[in-house]
């Protein structure tokens, strides 16, 4: 497995397993032999094509593309829009997206986030 730490230019293609610690400014995508583990961050896009495999545990700027065939867990934080065009998404319960999330194809799961019985939102008032 391949790892980077630092600052990479993009954009950038995965094709093999890859591991970020660092940031990538621009793009990038994950072509199919691609895994790739986000722990860093991207300002740009992440696009993730036919047979790309990607967790996400750090920041993207931009959008999330998933294509039909691809496979994403995000367990990180999405500026920008999560778009499922065909693949399987899972989202966790600590992920965060300021955007949309869509599903035009495929499975999006979005694991339910924990609540304790009894307790108050920070916005709800008491009575």
């Amino acid at each position: 497995m391949r790892e980077e730490r630092g600052a990479v230019a993009g954009p950038l293609v995965v094709s093999e397993p890859y591991t970020l610690w660092g940031s990538v400014g621009g793009d990038v995508f994950v072509v199919e032999g691609g895994k790739f583990y986000l722990r860093g961050a991207i300002y740009g896009n992440l696009h993730v094509e036919y047979g790309g495999r990607v967790h996400i545990f750090g920041n993207i700027t931009g959008d999330l593309k998933v294509a039909r065939g691809s496979k994403v867990i995000h367990s990180g934080t999405i500026a920008g829009d999560a778009v499922n065009e065909g693949g399987r998404l899972f989202i966790d319960a600590t992920a965060k997206i300021q955007g949309k999330t869509k599903t035009l194809k495929g499975e999006t799961k979005v694991e339910p986030t924990h609540i304790i019985p009894g307790a108050r939102r920070r916005d709800e008032r008491p009575d």
